[in-house]
């Protein structure tokens, strides 16, 4: 039985890891007092008393923890910004290649994807990487996510009795091109320069929907929609938490997608729109799932060398 830790558990992220972790018979938590949570002498010792310590902190915080681990043996899955790009950091999105997927079964430090990050580079990736999509290519990103993404102080916000009419509507933010996610976008699919990001939460808990604008004519090979539909389902076949959808499953589902519709469960859809001359690609799942705890554990179960969906909802 391996034991595993959470360095912030009371957080959205740590939450529901460990609610995950409730139906699961190998694996140890080890829980720290609440009262010595934030101690650094008590989280060391916690840590290096683990063979897997979850990182669910601020940056600043998780590169504390990080630095306190001197066991040879515990792995480190850190679900902040922090070491995303960081070398000597595995990324842990194993579908995107077998190279990645083999850097987490061996890594000991492990850099979980942001939620915005996971939608953009589930599509973004793939595209430049098979020469589709040109490095130097301009691209912009709408996306929008649950209020839970925002972490405890803007779920309070959102949730407090008679809170401020101002959240019954869409919350745009990030103007100023500085999200933290921007720098592994760029970093993880070999683009040129940082997309155009434009995200916003809005009164929902959870679950997000990542849209990515794409001209034909500036594509560095010819695709309609129906091909590029074909080309994800390729690439992505197999993969037991990425569902390519079929060409038309937006018209289906009457021309509009709902972006908490993925709410709860730990895969990501992938649809493919537009025409001849402007094709849409958009992915939808939860930002609490493989946007954030769900990816983690997906993480885990590999370098435990188990079903990659164990405990997950799939």
């Amino acid at each position: 039985m391996k034991k595993v830790f959470i360095d912030g558990s009371e957080g959205t992220t740590g939450l529901r890891i460990f609610e995950r972790f409730q139906v699961r018979d190998d694996i140890e938590l080890l829980k720290i007092d609440s009262d010595r949570r934030k101690d650094p002498g008590e989280i060391q010792k916690f840590i290096n008393a683990s063979d897997i310590t979850f990182l669910c902190l601020p940056d600043a915080a998780a590169k504390e923890a990080a630095a306190l681990c001197t066991n040879p043996d515990t792995v480190i899955l850190d679900t902040s910004t922090a070491h995303r790009t960081e070398p000597g950091w595995a990324y842990g999105f194993p579908e995107l290649s077998l190279a990645h997927r083999e850097a987490i079964v061996m890594g000991k430090r492990i850099a979980v994807p942001g939620c915005y990050a996971t939608g953009f580079i589930t599509l973004a990736y793939p595209l430049v990487q098979r020469g589709i999509l040109p490095a130097d290519y301009p691209v912009s990103i709408m996306a929008v996510s649950g209020y839970s993404g925002g972490g405890k102080k803007l779920i309070a916000a959102y949730e407090e009795e008679g809170r401020d009419k101002k959240y019954d509507s869409a919350r745009m933010y990030a103007w100023g091109q500085t999200h933290k996610h921007l720098k592994e976008m760029k970093a993880v699919t070999g683009l040129d320069r940082e997309p155009l990001f434009l995200p916003l939460t809005t009164d929902y808990h959870s679950g997000m929907i990542v849209q990515v604008p794409l001209y034909a004519d500036l594509l560095a090979k010819k695709m309609t929609p129906e091909k590029l539909q074909g080309f994800f389902a390729e690439y992505y076949d197999g993969e037991k938490f990425i569902k390519v959808m079929p060409f038309g499953a937006d018209v289906e589902a009457g021309g509009a997608l709902f972006s908490d519709a993925c709410a709860g469960w730990d895969g990501i859809e992938i649809f493919v729109t537009g025409n001849e001359e402007r094709i849409v690609v958009a992915t939808r799942f939860d930002n609490l799932g493989k946007g954030a705890s769900g990816a983690a554990i997906e993480c885990m179960n590999l370098v435990l060398g188990c079903d990659p969906a164990k405990g997950l909802n799939l």
